[in-house]
């Protein structure tokens, strides 16, 4: 029985997790706390920053002191590393990278001096990917696929779990990189790398894959891996939607032929995926519908935050602890209404408590209201699934006024919400239930013309599904606005406008609804109303 602290520091997304007699009981990202976006700048010489609000938040929340916690595990192996000379000097980032994982510990030290004598634990980053999936997932055995940019010295692996012990079958070393290729393509596309690839996923909808060709011989899977060769995407002419779509395709073959080559070595039933590949909800779908597995569980954290809770999970499972399976990714802060009323009145906002949240939100909905959603604690990791969203009628031409804002390009997305027990009604050919928002699903016949809001160009949706169990708030929610609508869904889509992180705490839900308009901010037992003009 361990108090395991897991850290990820190395790349982007720094987070923190922590795992107690086998059950994780906090997990946050950085950012949320900081408020910038993606926590740092993913260069190398922010490596030394720690994710110090996310640690002394998930060992406050669990009234855990740090001279009480066993092990620390950090998501990054400095042994797997390329070999380095020791020189910082030398001209490469990554004999600096290097340097400062090994001085994680004194870092850490330095920060929190209870952690000074606990034992450290470098995780290597696949694994902890690996782990953050395979130990939390419905079953103890899968085979398990990870898919990124990068780790120490590779970019995939591929395993087989039996009761908890990860057979690794196959690897990829760099350069060669899936993930590494997505981000080149979303850098030449003029966005953001490590950042802004969702972008890229829906861009592809709108275009033909015209440069397959080019991109599968430039791309090559042999025996359970594969060949990345660099690409001159200057010397693709025509329309970025066109690459972006070659580019998507061609990653969607790969991902299925590899889990088709791992199936043949497993025989399992169920895959498990992590990796910021993973957030590719489309390349999902197209596994699971195309695959041999007849499940796939993907980790709702699959990026690199979810290394911090891989390496918890990991360091705990080899201390001897029975990892308890992972039913919500609500596992950041949350406030109750007392502190929430403390804070409204600090604000000195109009707010009124309701009889029945759930209830009047709907009919503000309905009314083709937009909702500020602040209810429980916060999700980990990049999705809304209903505790940090904004909400909106799905049936009315809602795309470009939700785009408009959050400040997102018009050409992206926005996701339903859905009745689990209505989901099949509306949606087919992903997995149902999708709780975490990870795979996307083809609007029925009849339903695309009644929600055009949640409707991409290409006939899919990205549906989350709602259990009355798990979620009864924002199930009765759901209820009520069918009762009022004929429609058992909503728009449900992050709460942040852009380039900010999803709101975490009432102060920021509340600066959010003043800059923006919306029209409600439910939080908690409570409602604020937006103010009519004179």
């Amino acid at each position: 029985m361990a108090t395991v602290l897991g850290i990820n520091a190395v790349f982007h997304d720094p987070a923190a997790a922590l795992v107690v007699d086998g059950r994780t009981v906090a997990a946050a990202e950085e950012e949320r706390f900081t408020r910038r976006k993606h926590g740092k700048v993913p260069v190398p010489f922010s490596t030394w920053e720690l994710p110090e609000n996310a640690i002394s938040w998930c060992l406050s929340s669990a009234g855990v002191e740090p001279e009480e916690v066993d092990a620390v595990g950090y998501s990054y192996d400095p042994d797997l590393a390329p070999r380095c000379t020791g020189d910082v000097t030398s001209g490469t980032w990554e004999e600096l990278r290097t340097l400062m994982v090994r001085r994680a510990p004194l870092f850490l030290k330095a920060s929190f001096p209870g952690l000074g004598h606990t034992p450290f634990h470098h995780i290597a980053h696949h694994v902890a990917h690996a782990a953050s999936a395979h130990r939390v997932a419905p079953a103890r055995s899968s085979a398990v696929l990870v898919v990124d940019g990068r780790g120490e010295r590779g970019s995939y692996l591929a395993g087989h779990v039996r009761d908890g012990d990860l057979e690794i079958l196959r690897t990829q070393d760099l350069p060669h990189s899936l993930g590494l290729l997505y981000e080149d393509l979303t850098q030449h596309l003029g966005f953001r790398r490590s950042s802004d690839e969702y972008k890229v996923m829906a861009l592809a909808s709108y275009g033909r894959p015209r440069h397959l060709d080019a991109l599968r011989r430039a791309v090559r899977v042999d025996d359970g891996s594969f060949e990345v060769d660099p690409v001159d995407w200057s010397s693709f002419e025509g329309d970025d939607a066109d690459l972006a779509s070659s580019v998507q395709t061609r990653l969607e073959e790969v991902l299925l032929e590899l889990a088709c080559w791992l199936h043949a070595q497993t025989g399992e039933p169920l895959l498990t995926m992590a990796g910021g590949v993973a957030l590719n909800c489309v390349a999902n779908s197209h596994v699971f519908e195309h695959g041999p597995f007849e499940q796939m569980w993907v980790q709702p954290a699959a990026g690199d935050a979810g290394t911090a809770l891989g390496a918890a999970l990991e360091v705990a499972h080899r201390l001897g602890d029975r990892i308890e399976p992972m039913s919500s990714a609500a596992l950041g802060p949350q406030w109750d209404d007392d502190a929430i009323e403390v804070i409204l009145q600090r604000a000195r906002v109009p707010y009124r408590r309701s009889d029945d949240v759930a209830a009047e939100v709907a009919s503000v909905i309905a009314d083709d209201g937009l909702v500020a959603w602040f209810q429980g604690r916060s999700e980990f990791g990049p999705r809304a699934l209903g505790h940090r969203s904004l909400l909106a009628h799905p049936g009315r031409d809602n795309l470009h006024r939700l785009n408009d804002v959050k400040g997102r390009e018009q050409f992206r997305p926005i996701a339903p919400m859905v009745m689990a027990e209505r989901a099949e009604h509306l949606f087919q050919g992903g997995p149902l239930p999708s709780p975490f928002m990870l795979f996307t699903h083809r609007v029925r016949d009849g339903w695309r013309d009644r929600l055009p809001t949640v409707t991409h160009v290409d006939g899919t949706a990205r549906a989350q599904t709602v259990e009355r169990s798990a979620e009864p708030t924002v199930h009765r929610m759901l209820e009520c606005f069918e009762g009022a609508t004929g429609l058992p869904a909503v728009v449900n889509t992050s709460l942040n406008t852009a380039g900010r992180p999803m709101v975490d705490s009432p102060r920021d839900a509340l600066e959010c609804f003043g800059s923006s308009p919306i029209d409600v901010l439910a939080i908690g037992s409570f409602t604020v109303r937006r103010r009519r003009p004179g």
